[in-house]
């Protein structure tokens, strides 16, 4: 598994021709965000080769749920106490929100309490 350290979907390409992986991981930060994600995904599936996802499950699960040779997603619950309507696990499934956009709704009250200024 390869990918979270990729910046662009160029090196899902070039690793994904010099076979050198069995999975990839992008990392939607890292990848190019929506566009490199999709971009990486669609490469990914010409070699048939399953996506995961590294981090942020509250928005990378959307793009895992687009990816057609979707695997396995990577669970972190670092943002629960931040938002109003976490991801959650249910009998080892995440269901994304149908909410506008990601979903993702801040709890405003908790990012008072562990902001800091800078």
């Amino acid at each position: 598994q390869n990918g979270e350290n990729f910046y662009g979907p160029e090196g899902a390409a070039q690793t994904i021709e010099a076979k050198a992986l069995d999975y990839l991981m992008p990392d939607v930060e890292r990848i190019g965000g929506v566009t490199g994600w999709m971009r990486a995904a669609r490469i990914a599936e010409e070699a048939k080769i399953p996506v995961s996802l590294h981090l942020f499950p509250e928005f990378s699960s959307h793009l895992l749920a687009a990816t057609p040779t979707a695997h396995w997603l990577e669970f972190t619950d670092w943002s629960v106490p931040l938002l109003e309507n976490p991801v959650t696990v249910t009998d080892g499934h995440v269901y994304v929100s149908d909410a506008p956009g990601a979903g993702i709704a801040w709890n405003e009250d908790a990012v008072e309490k562990y902001s800091v200024a800078i």
